[in-house]
Protein backbone atom coordinates (compact mmCIF):
# COMPACT_ATOMS: atom_id res chain seq x y z
CA UNK A 1 0.00 0.00 0.00
CA UNK A 2 2.73 2.22 1.30
CA UNK A 3 6.04 2.76 -0.47
CA UNK A 4 7.97 4.37 2.58
CA UNK A 5 5.87 2.73 5.46
CA UNK A 6 5.11 -0.02 6.62
CA UNK A 7 2.06 -0.79 8.32
CA UNK A 8 0.73 -3.60 10.70
CA UNK A 9 -2.67 -3.53 13.18
CA UNK A 10 -2.78 -6.38 15.52
CA UNK A 11 -4.27 -6.01 19.12
CA UNK A 12 -6.07 -3.05 18.26
CA UNK A 13 -2.13 -1.26 18.17
CA UNK A 14 -1.74 0.06 14.57
CA UNK A 15 2.02 -0.02 14.01
CA UNK A 16 3.28 2.96 11.47
CA UNK A 17 7.34 1.77 10.79
CA UNK A 18 8.83 4.72 8.51
CA UNK A 19 10.90 2.04 5.71
CA UNK A 20 13.72 4.45 4.15
CA UNK A 21 16.42 2.88 6.10
CA UNK A 22 19.12 3.31 3.33
CA UNK A 23 18.40 6.97 3.95
CA UNK A 24 18.27 6.73 7.63
CA UNK A 25 14.47 6.71 6.97
CA UNK A 26 14.39 10.98 6.01
CA UNK A 27 11.39 12.47 5.25
CA UNK A 28 10.91 13.10 1.74
CA UNK A 29 7.92 14.21 -0.29
CA UNK A 30 6.69 10.75 -1.10
CA UNK A 31 7.27 10.11 2.73
CA UNK A 32 5.34 13.27 3.96
CA UNK A 33 2.27 12.29 1.73
CA UNK A 34 2.16 8.67 2.56
CA UNK A 35 2.44 9.45 6.36
CA UNK A 36 -0.79 11.70 6.14
CA UNK A 37 -2.36 8.94 4.72
CA UNK A 38 -1.59 6.72 7.39
CA UNK A 39 -2.36 9.04 10.13
CA UNK A 40 -5.69 9.45 7.95
CA UNK A 41 -6.35 5.38 8.45
CA UNK A 42 -5.55 5.90 12.49
CA UNK A 43 -8.22 8.52 12.07
CA UNK A 44 -11.11 6.49 10.15
CA UNK A 45 -10.07 2.84 11.00
CA UNK A 46 -12.67 1.70 14.11
CA UNK A 47 -10.13 -1.42 14.49
CA UNK A 48 -7.87 0.53 15.43
CA UNK A 49 -7.41 1.95 19.20
CA UNK A 50 -4.15 3.25 19.96
CA UNK A 51 -0.86 3.92 16.84
CA UNK A 52 2.71 3.53 17.31
CA UNK A 53 5.11 5.58 15.21
CA UNK A 54 9.03 4.15 14.77
CA UNK A 55 11.33 3.95 12.62
CA UNK A 56 12.68 0.90 10.35
CA UNK A 57 16.31 -0.29 9.86
CA UNK A 58 19.29 -0.14 12.92
CA UNK A 59 20.18 2.98 12.99
CA UNK A 60 17.80 5.81 12.93
CA UNK A 61 13.88 6.37 13.61
CA UNK A 62 13.57 9.68 11.35
CA UNK A 63 17.15 10.93 10.82
CA UNK A 64 15.77 14.56 9.64
CA UNK A 65 14.59 15.41 6.09
CA UNK A 66 16.21 14.54 2.46
CA UNK A 67 18.14 18.08 2.32
CA UNK A 68 18.15 16.90 -1.08
CA UNK A 69 14.72 18.42 -1.98
CA UNK A 70 15.52 21.85 -0.49
CA UNK A 71 17.62 22.78 -2.98
CA UNK A 72 16.29 24.98 -5.20
CA UNK A 73 13.26 25.97 -3.25
CA UNK A 74 11.87 29.55 -3.09
CA UNK A 75 11.08 31.02 -0.15
CA UNK A 76 7.02 30.52 -0.74
CA UNK A 77 7.79 26.89 -1.39
CA UNK A 78 9.80 26.50 1.66
CA UNK A 79 6.70 27.97 3.33
CA UNK A 80 4.48 25.50 1.60
CA UNK A 81 6.56 22.95 2.48
CA UNK A 82 6.38 23.64 6.54
CA UNK A 83 2.49 24.16 6.17
CA UNK A 84 2.43 20.84 5.02
CA UNK A 85 3.97 19.16 7.54
CA UNK A 86 2.53 21.37 10.04
CA UNK A 87 -1.17 20.01 8.98
CA UNK A 88 0.23 16.62 9.31
CA UNK A 89 1.99 16.52 12.26
CA UNK A 90 -1.20 18.54 13.63
CA UNK A 91 -3.08 15.42 12.81
CA UNK A 92 -1.11 13.54 14.55
CA UNK A 93 -0.67 15.54 17.93
CA UNK A 94 -4.87 16.16 17.59
CA UNK A 95 -5.45 12.50 17.19
CA UNK A 96 -8.46 11.16 19.05
CA UNK A 97 -6.53 8.23 19.50
CA UNK A 98 -3.43 8.13 21.02
CA UNK A 99 -0.48 7.61 18.30
CA UNK A 100 2.76 7.00 20.46
CA UNK A 101 6.40 7.54 19.01
CA UNK A 102 9.02 4.60 19.83
CA UNK A 103 12.42 6.31 19.20
CA UNK A 104 15.00 3.52 18.13
CA UNK A 105 18.66 5.76 16.97
CA UNK A 106 18.61 9.21 15.39
CA UNK A 107 15.66 11.41 16.17
CA UNK A 108 17.05 14.86 14.37
CA UNK A 109 15.80 17.47 12.62
CA UNK A 110 11.89 16.79 10.76
CA UNK A 111 12.18 13.45 12.92
CA UNK A 112 12.52 14.83 16.62
CA UNK A 113 9.80 17.07 15.60
CA UNK A 114 7.63 13.86 13.83
CA UNK A 115 8.61 12.43 17.72
CA UNK A 116 7.36 15.31 19.53
CA UNK A 117 3.72 15.87 17.65
CA UNK A 118 3.34 12.22 18.76
CA UNK A 119 1.33 12.00 22.22
CA UNK A 120 4.65 11.09 24.17
CA UNK A 121 7.63 9.28 23.68
CA UNK A 122 9.49 5.92 24.39
CA UNK A 123 13.48 5.58 23.78
CA UNK A 124 15.98 3.24 23.23
CA UNK A 125 19.07 3.94 25.64
CA UNK A 126 20.57 5.02 22.03
CA UNK A 127 18.60 7.51 20.74
CA UNK A 128 19.58 10.57 20.43
CA UNK A 129 17.54 14.04 19.51
CA UNK A 130 18.32 17.16 18.22
CA UNK A 131 17.10 19.98 15.98
CA UNK A 132 20.23 21.07 13.88
CA UNK A 133 18.92 23.33 11.01
CA UNK A 134 20.94 26.28 11.71
CA UNK A 135 23.59 24.01 10.62
CA UNK A 136 21.90 24.50 7.10
CA UNK A 137 21.04 28.12 7.36
CA UNK A 138 17.47 27.26 8.59
CA UNK A 139 15.27 26.76 11.44
CA UNK A 140 12.69 23.99 12.23
CA UNK A 141 9.92 24.23 10.22
CA UNK A 142 7.36 21.45 11.28
CA UNK A 143 6.44 22.82 14.82
CA UNK A 144 10.20 22.39 16.78
CA UNK A 145 10.07 26.19 17.75
CA UNK A 146 6.59 25.49 19.37
CA UNK A 147 6.64 21.87 20.71
CA UNK A 148 10.13 21.84 21.94
CA UNK A 149 9.59 24.62 24.74
CA UNK A 150 6.74 23.33 25.65
CA UNK A 151 8.21 19.59 26.24
CA UNK A 152 11.78 20.82 27.66
CA UNK A 153 10.99 24.94 28.57
CA UNK A 154 12.22 27.74 26.97
CA UNK A 155 16.01 28.42 27.95
CA UNK A 156 17.21 24.77 27.02
CA UNK A 157 14.98 25.03 23.69
CA UNK A 158 16.61 27.72 22.48
CA UNK A 159 20.08 26.44 23.15
CA UNK A 160 19.40 23.23 21.46
CA UNK A 161 17.95 25.12 18.53
CA UNK A 162 20.53 27.55 18.65
CA UNK A 163 23.59 25.52 18.94
CA UNK A 164 22.16 22.51 16.91
CA UNK A 165 23.44 19.98 19.71
CA UNK A 166 22.25 16.62 20.16
CA UNK A 167 21.50 14.97 23.37
CA UNK A 168 21.48 11.09 24.41
CA UNK A 169 18.49 9.28 25.69
CA UNK A 170 19.15 10.14 29.70
CA UNK A 171 19.22 14.02 28.70
CA UNK A 172 16.48 13.63 27.24
CA UNK A 173 14.31 11.60 29.66
CA UNK A 174 15.84 14.61 32.05
CA UNK A 175 14.94 17.47 30.49
CA UNK A 176 11.09 15.60 30.09
CA UNK A 177 11.55 14.55 26.22
CA UNK A 178 10.89 11.13 26.47
CA UNK A 179 8.75 9.33 28.97
CA UNK A 180 10.67 6.42 29.13
CA UNK A 181 14.28 5.00 28.12
CA UNK A 182 14.68 1.19 27.53
CA UNK A 183 17.18 -1.48 26.01
CA UNK A 184 16.62 -1.23 21.99
CA UNK A 185 15.51 -4.95 22.17
CA UNK A 186 12.36 -4.01 24.42
CA UNK A 187 11.46 -1.03 22.95
CA UNK A 188 8.31 -1.89 20.88
CA UNK A 189 7.39 -4.48 23.35
CA UNK A 190 7.11 -2.02 26.37
CA UNK A 191 5.24 0.17 23.95
CA UNK A 192 3.22 -2.05 23.33
CA UNK A 193 1.97 -2.63 26.75
CA UNK A 194 1.97 0.44 27.70
CA UNK A 195 -0.84 0.82 25.02
CA UNK A 196 -2.46 -2.30 25.26
CA UNK A 197 -3.10 -0.54 29.23
CA UNK A 198 -4.04 2.55 27.13
CA UNK A 199 -6.30 0.53 24.99
CA UNK A 200 -8.36 -1.10 27.68
CA UNK A 201 -9.82 2.23 29.07
CA UNK A 202 -12.82 4.23 27.64
CA UNK A 203 -12.01 6.04 24.29
CA UNK A 204 -13.94 8.26 24.22
CA UNK A 205 -12.73 9.56 27.84
CA UNK A 206 -9.42 9.01 26.10
CA UNK A 207 -10.05 11.23 23.48
CA UNK A 208 -11.40 13.93 25.68
CA UNK A 209 -8.24 13.56 27.83
CA UNK A 210 -5.76 14.21 24.53
CA UNK A 211 -8.51 17.24 23.21
CA UNK A 212 -7.85 19.26 27.03
CA UNK A 213 -4.49 19.15 27.80
CA UNK A 214 -3.77 20.30 23.95
CA UNK A 215 -5.95 23.12 24.84
CA UNK A 216 -3.87 23.69 28.01
CA UNK A 217 -0.38 23.54 25.48
CA UNK A 218 -1.73 25.28 23.15
CA UNK A 219 -2.14 23.46 20.18
CA UNK A 220 0.97 22.99 19.01
CA UNK A 221 1.73 26.97 19.47
CA UNK A 222 -1.34 28.39 18.34
CA UNK A 223 -2.62 29.71 22.02
CA UNK A 224 -0.07 29.93 24.05
CA UNK A 225 -0.56 27.04 26.69
CA UNK A 226 -2.39 29.48 29.29
CA UNK A 227 -4.56 26.86 29.69
CA UNK A 228 -7.82 29.24 30.07
CA UNK A 229 -9.35 27.55 27.33
CA UNK A 230 -8.23 24.39 28.57
CA UNK A 231 -10.75 24.40 32.22
CA UNK A 232 -14.01 25.71 30.33
CA UNK A 233 -13.36 22.69 27.48
CA UNK A 234 -12.48 20.40 30.57
CA UNK A 235 -15.97 21.10 32.21
CA UNK A 236 -17.95 20.72 28.75
CA UNK A 237 -16.05 17.26 28.55
CA UNK A 238 -16.34 15.90 31.73
CA UNK A 239 -20.30 16.70 31.26
CA UNK A 240 -20.16 15.00 27.94
CA UNK A 241 -18.60 11.87 29.88
CA UNK A 242 -21.80 11.51 31.48
CA UNK A 243 -23.98 10.90 28.70
CA UNK A 244 -21.94 8.28 27.57
CA UNK A 245 -22.80 4.20 27.89
CA UNK A 246 -18.90 4.02 28.86
CA UNK A 247 -19.46 6.31 31.89
CA UNK A 248 -22.58 3.96 33.27
CA UNK A 249 -20.33 0.71 32.28
CA UNK A 250 -17.10 2.27 34.14
CA UNK A 251 -18.96 3.39 37.53
CA UNK A 252 -21.05 0.08 37.33
CA UNK A 253 -17.68 -2.08 36.92
CA UNK A 254 -16.15 0.14 39.52
CA UNK A 255 -19.35 -0.43 42.50
CA UNK A 256 -19.61 -4.36 41.30
CA UNK A 257 -15.86 -4.78 41.56
CA UNK A 258 -15.25 -6.16 38.23
CA UNK A 259 -13.17 -5.05 34.87
CA UNK A 260 -15.28 -2.49 32.74
CA UNK A 261 -15.55 -3.56 29.13
CA UNK A 262 -16.20 -0.58 27.07
CA UNK A 263 -18.24 -0.05 24.19
CA UNK A 264 -16.95 3.39 23.16
CA UNK A 265 -20.24 4.70 22.90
Amino acid sequence: MYSTLLTNLSEGIFTITVNRPDKLNAINHTLMQELGEAVDEVYVNKDIKTAILTGAGPKAFVAGADISEFLGLTREQGQALSAKGHRIFDRIEHSPKPIVAAVNWFALGGGCELAMACHFRLCSSNARFGQPEVNLGLIPGYGGTQRLPQLIGKARALELTMTGAMIDAREAHRLGLVNYVVEPEELIATTRELLKTIGEKAPIAIARVIECINAFAGGGGSGGGSGVRGFTLEQQAFGECFATEDMREGASAFLEKRKAQFSGK
